[in-house]
C-alpha cells in the first residue's frame, strides 16, 4: 500500500515537471515567434501580395522590407524577378537613389534579356540626377563647376544609352522629354560657369564654355545668350572681327534678341517654365507584371 502511495506521488511529480517545462518552452515559441519580423513569416505569395497592397498605398519603405524579404527568401521563386524589378522602383520612389541605381545595374546584369531590362536602364537614368534645385541655386550664386553638372552629364548619358537600346519602349516618350530638359540644365549650366569667369575678367575661359554650349548644344534656349557673351567678351579682349561675326548670327538666328549687351541673368524666361526641385516627384510608373 506504501509503495502503490510512493509510485503514486512519484508519478504525481512527473507529471507537473513536464506541464511546467512544457508551459516554459510554450512561452519560449511564443517569444520567439513574436520576435520574428512578419516578412520572415509569410509564404511566398503572402508576401508578395503585402508588398503589392504597401506600394499601392504608396507605403515605400514598408514596401522595400517585403520585396527585399521576397528576393532573400524565394531568390528561385515566381515572383523573384519581379520583386527585383518592383525594388528599382520603391527605391525611387522612397528617394533612395543611389540604391535604385545599384538595383538596376544589378538587374541588368542578371538578365540582361529580361522584358524588364529597358524599364531598369530607364529608372537606372533617371535616378542619376534627380534634385536640380541645388544646381540652379548655385547658378544663381556664381559657384557653379564642372563638377555640379556630371550628376546630369550621367543622367543625360544613361538615358541616351537606354533610347538607343530600346528606342520602341514604352519609357522612351518620357525619356526623350527629360533628356531635352537636362540638354537645356547642361547648357544653363556652361553659360553659369562662362558668366562666372566673366565677372572676374577671365574672357578666354568663358569664351571657350560658350562656344562649348554653341557647337555642343545647338539649338537650345542658351544658344542666343552664349553668341551675346562671345560678342561681349571678344569686344573686350579687341578681337573686333570676331565680335561683329557673332552678332551678325545672333541678330540673323535670333531676331527678337534684345541686344548683345542682355545677360542671361536678366532673362530666365526659359526657367519660369521649369518645375526645380520637382525632379524626383514625377509620376513614375511601376513595372507592369509580366508573366
Amino acid at each position: 500500500m506504501q509503495l502503490s502511495k510512493g509510485l503514486s506521488l512519484n508519478i504525481d511529480k512527473v507529471v507537473r515537471f513536464l506541464i511546467f517545462s512544457l508551459s516554459i518552452i510554450f512561452i519560449q515559441v511564443g517569444c520567439t515567434s513574436n520576435e520574428v519580423p512578419l516578412e520572415d513569416r509569410l509564404l511566398e505569395k503572402e508576401l508578395y501580395d503585402q508588398s503589392q497592397i504597401r506600394l499601392k498605398n504608396g507605403n515605400f519603405s514598408s514596401a522595400i522590407l517585403s520585396l527585399e524579404a521576397l528576393e532573400a527568401r524565394f531568390p528561385f521563386g515566381r515572383y523573384a524577378e519581379q520583386a527585383q524589378a518592383e525594388l528599382i522602383y520603391a527605391y525611387y520612389k522612397n528617394f533612395e537613389f543611389e540604391a535604385a541605381r545599384s538595383s538596376a545595374e544589378r538587374f541588368i546584369n542578371l538578365h540582361p534579356r529580361h522584358p524588364y531590362t529597358d524599364y531598369a536602364y530607364y529608372l537606372k537614368g533617371l535616378a542619376a540626377f534627380t534634385d536640380d534645385s541645388g544646381l540652379v541655386t548655385r547658378y544663381f550664386d556664381s559657384g557653379l563647376s564642372k563638377k555640379d553638372l556630371e550628376p546630369a552629364q550621367l543622367s543625360f548619358g544613361d538615358l541616351g544609352e537606354f533610347l538607343s537600346r530600346f528606342p520602341n519602349s514604352e519609357y522612351a516618350p518620357h525619356a526623350k522629354q527629360r533628356m531635352i530638359y537636362l540638354r537645356n540644365l547642361l547648357a544653363e549650366g556652361e553659360l553659369g560657369i562662362a558668366n562666372f569667369y566673366m565677372k572676374r575678367k577671365a574672357y578666354i575661359a568663358a569664351i571657350g564654355r560658350a562656344k562649348y554650349v554653341i557647337e555642343h548644344m545647338p539649338n537650345t534656349p542658351q544658344t542666343p545668350y552664349a553668341l551675346s557673351l562671345l560678342v561681349r567678351a571678344y569686344k573686350i579682349l579687341g578681337y573686333e572681327e570676331l565680335a561683329e561675326e557673332n552678332l551678325k548670327v545672333l541678330s540673323l538666328n535670333y531676331p527678337d534678341f534684345f541686344s548683345e549687351e542682355k545677360s542671361l541673368s536678366e532673362n530666365k524666361s526659359w526657367l519660369n517654365k521649369l518645375s526645380f526641385g520637382a525632379l524626383g516627384k514625377e509620376n513614375i510608373p511601376a513595372p507592369n507584371y509580366k508573366k
